[in-house]
């Protein structure tokens, strides 16, 4: 074989190998990808198992390549009997060097079957995590949290974690307006000022089933959930189309409320320290 003949075995051939399945990679996943977000519009289709798919294929066609250049290149291919020739020994030392990898891709088949969470879903997790999930790759689940920052999990961790999903049936969430007044303020005026900001509100959900309307029950219920050392506890249910718009929400009854207590007298306690100063003896 000539030198020429080898560059081209050795060196080109494995590089348009490598060069093709990338392309090819890249190809597959864009249309993958564009189908997806076709049918998600159209259907309203389940993003996840298509995301995860399209995140295998890279790992899927890069083995195809490499398989491709061993057989090509007698050298490689040579190896390649050899490697296969010791599979037992070879398959004990990657099988242990690579638990966690595998862990994490197996975790993250079952998380595209079972579905504890989806691509799209907004979950919180018990170290405080919380966000809207982004993908989920063979190694890792990537969430997008409200700050627009990405935090990467690996599968097997989060497969393991308790998770609360706010969109698992349905996005509609109801939010805890809370607020303490003092022992010496009207609580039924209280009440009816929260239960009239949250109204006005124009991202408030009316929840209340035909029953209820018929019933005249409120769109928005306060109740008085507790005495605190110096408050009285009102909480106000208010439901809202999905967790973002209701954080938003809730964050504007909080102002607005607050806005109208001091309005109309109602005082929102904040806790008194009282210091005692004793007098030293002076000697003389």
């Amino acid at each position: 074989m000539s030198i020429d003949q080898q560059y081209i075995d050795y060196i080109i051939f494995p590089l348009a190998v490598l060069a093709g399945a990338f392309f090819l990679s890249r190809v597959l996943r864009y249309f993958i990808r564009r189908f997806v977000k076709r049918m998600s519009e159209s259907m309203k289709l389940d993003p996840t198992k298509y995301n995860f798919l399209s995140n295998a294929i890279n790992f899927i066609i890069l083995i195809l390549a490499v398989m491709v250049i061993f057989y090509h290149i007698p050298q490689l291919k040579q190896y390649g009997v050899g490697i296969f020739a010791s599979a037992g020994v070879l398959a004990a030392i990657v099988g242990f060097a690579s638990q966690s990898a595998f862990s994490n891709i197996v975790s993250g088949v079952f998380i595209v079957l079972f579905k504890p969470f989806r691509v799209g879903d907004h979950i919180s997790l018990s170290k405080g995590n919380s966000g809207e999930v982004e993908d989920i790759t063979l190694r890792h689940t990537v969430i997008k949290n409200y700050e627009n920052r990405r935090i990467v999990i690996p599968n097997s961790i989060i497969s393991d974690d308790t998770i609360v999903n706010s969109s698992l049936n349905e996005d509609k969430t109801c939010m805890y307006v809370l607020f303490g007044i003092s022992y010496d303020s009207d609580i039924d005026l209280a009440t009816k000022i929260m239960q009239e900001e949250a109204m006005k509100h124009p991202d408030i959900l009316d929840n209340r089933s035909a029953a209820d309307k018929r019933d005249g029950s409120p769109m928005v219920v306060v109740r008085l959930i507790d005495f605190g050392d110096s408050s009285v506890n009102l909480r106000a249910y208010v439901w809202a189309t999905d967790p973002m718009v209701g954080f938003m929400m809730k964050c504007d009854l909080h102002k607005s409320i607050k806005k109208r207590f001091d309005a109309e007298g109602i005082e929102i306690p904040y806790p008194h320290r009282t210091i005692v100063y004793k007098d030293k003896k002076v000697e003389i």
